[in-house]
Parts: C-alpha cells; structure tokens; sequence
C-alpha cells in the first residue's frame, strides 16, 4: 500500500480546506485553515517532507501556493481541473469535499498535474494575455464608436466603414447638435484611443524581450514558419514554456486543444469538433497563423528576410510545412469549407512547431 500521505487542498482567497488522507487508511482528517504563510507553515510542520505529497486545483489563486510548499521544502502538485474524474451523479459539492476527493485520487495517480512556470516565465505570460486583453478592449471600443455614430445618423462619406487612419481622423471631426452627445463621443473617443496607446506600448515592449535572452533564439526559430510573427512566437513560447515535456506531436497537439473530439463504441467511430480542453492562447495564435497556408507556397517579403542565417534544415523544414500545410488546407476547404479547413492546417502546425522547437525535423521532411 502507498507508503505516502495525501494531502488535497481546495484553495480559495481566504480559506484552504484541508484533506490528509495516512497510508493504510481510508479515513480522511479534515479541516479548514486561513490561506496565510503562517497556517500553511503550521499544516506542515506536522507532516514529514519526504513522505508528505500535496496537491490543489489550479485556479485563480495562481502558483503563490505552490512556491510556498516548494520553498518549505515539500513536494506540491498542481491539478488540471478539467482532468479531474468527476462521479455523473454527485449532485452536493463543497470544498471539503473536493479537498477529499483530491487526496483520494491523488494516491490513486487518477490526477494529470500541470506544469508550474518560473517566476520570471509566467510575467513574461502575463505581459502577453495582458495584452491579448487589451486588444479585445480596443475592439469593443470601436464597436461602441460605430454603434454610437449609427444612433444618431452619422456615416462615414469615403465608403463602408472599415477601421483606417481616415476614419479616426473623420471620426474626430464629427460633431453633434446636442452638447451632451458631443461630451459622451468624445469619452467613447478618448477610451479608444488609450487602449491603442497602450498595445502599441506593449507591442513594442514584447518586440524588445523576443530580442534579449533566452527567448531570442527561440523567437528567430519558430518565426521560420510562414504566418508566425515575433508577437506570435512569443505567445506559444511563453504558453508552451518546455516543449520537451511533450513526447510527441499528438501529445502538444492535445496541449493545444486543436485535436478532434471522438465517440467510440464497437464497429462505430465518430469524430466531432475539436475538444477546445487545451491553451486557448496557442490555439488562437495557431489559427490565425494557419490562415497564411491558404496562398501557394513561395519565400518573399518577410519571410525571406526571416529566414536569412537559419540553418539550412530549418529552411528546408520551413518549405515542407508550407507545401504540406497548403496542400492540407487545399484538400479540405473544397469539402468542408475554409473555416473547418483552417483549424485542420493549424492542428497539423503545431506538430511543425513541435518538431522544430525539439529538433524532430527529420520526419516532416
């Protein structure tokens, strides 16, 4: 039997319910502790490092938990939750009760763990999301300014009313007869035109980070392949974090959440939808930049200059990704249409990602 104690935690902002579950038993000690340094100290100082092994869901808490148990010197896994069995017909959730069912199936080995970024890694993470943020923050505000402008019947005289410089230098002439009107668009105004300082802001801060260490070479690497930006690479790296963690392509591809949904059962096999369970930053970078494969294959512009000092495998790998991916998506949007195809050409990129990111280039060759 497991010689280990089990200890589930359900962590929250205030409190932590706590599950220790002994070797040779059953029967589980429960108990709710403040989520502070010094009532996770005390929780395990009655326990041994060696033996002990914790675990907790991952969620809004972040790491901070995890750091704490590490720097303590005990081992602390951090749960996927969409991985968590769950029993179909358990209707009472507490968090007691999910404290005990991670210690239970802990030592079962039923849980999958996530990998815990470095301090410096996951605020590198976060600069990117928080610009992903800001990004759509930027959209609604100009959602807002066309509606605003739709209500009271001003339209743009140069055509429809794609977002340009034009427009925005239109948009600032426009008045109202209502002096209200004219206080509330210049708001809608000033709100658009913060959020697009500020990713530009960031854009530029990003740009410069890809350019330093360790992620320089990384970044010069992955944008090797057509459709990959600097901005874009830095989201999977950032994502990705340990690409040698994933055996092979099928498993990242999981990672990503890019792989087909499937209902087995005897002679029959359905494939639905993609499952979406994987990094739904990669998933978007990928799927945007598959849309790049629908052109011919060909090296111009600024993919040439990208592609200036790569090893020459790595250019090689880079024109068997486009003739593969093109034909990929090809095959597909004549059967399916361009949207299913495009998320089929981005699953099979991020198996080009793998393999170049871990140096299995051989095969897609």
């Amino acid at each position: 039997m497991n010689e280990c104690t089990h200890i589930g935690l359900d962590v929250h902002k205030d409190t932590i319910a706590v599950a220790v579950l002994r070797p040779h038993t059953t029967e589980v000690d429960e108990r709710v502790i403040p989520n502070t340094p010094e009532a996770i100290g005390r929780l395990l100082a009655r326990h041994d490092a060696n033996t002990a092994h914790l675990c907790y869901e991952a969620g809004p808490t972040g790491y901070d938990t995890h750091r704490l148990i590490s720097a303590l010197g005990f081992a602390c896994d951090v749960i996927a939750p969409s991985m968590i069995p769950r029993r179909s017909g358990a209707r009472v959730k507490t968090d007691r009760i999910d404290a005990r069912n991670l210690a239970r199936l802990h030592r079962a080995d039923e849980l999958t763990s996530v990998r815990v970024p470095g301090a410096a890694e996951e605020a590198v993470r976060d600069l990117i999301r928080v610009r992903e943020e800001v990004k759509c923050d930027r959209r609604v505000a100009r959602q807002r300014i066309r509606s605003f402008l739709l209500r009271y019947g001003k339209r743009y005289p140069a055509g429809p009313d794609r977002w340009s410089v034009r427009f925005e230098v239109w948009a600032r002439s426009v008045t109202f007869d209502e002096p209200h009107a004219t206080e509330a668009f210049s708001h809608l105004l000033s709100a658009y035109f913060m959020r697009d300082a500020q990713l530009a802001d960031m854009g530029r801060r990003i740009e410069q980070i890809a350019g330093s260490e360790p992620f320089a070479g990384d970044v010069a690497r992955l944008s090797a392949l057509r459709g990959i930006s600097t901005l874009s690479a830095m989201t999977i790296l950032a994502e990705t974090c340990d690409f040698s963690r994933f055996g092979d392509a099928s498993s990242y591809m999981g990672f990503t959440g890019l792989t087909p949904s499937e209902h087995s059962s005897g002679a029959s096999r359905h494939q639905g939808s993609i499952t979406k369970t994987g990094n739904r930053h990669i998933r978007r970078v990928l799927v945007e930049s598959a849309w790049a494969y629908r052109h011919a294959p060909a090296v111009r512009g600024k993919l040439r200059e990208r592609l200036e000092g790569q090893d020459p495998e790595v250019v090689a790998y880079s024109w068997a990704a486009q003739v593969r991916l093109n034909r990929t998506f090809r095959t597909i949007s004549a059967r399916k249409g361009a949207h299913t195809a495009v998320v089929a050409t981005a699953r099979e990129l991020s198996g080009f990602v793998w393999g170049l990111m871990t140096g299995n280039l051989g095969p897609a060759r």
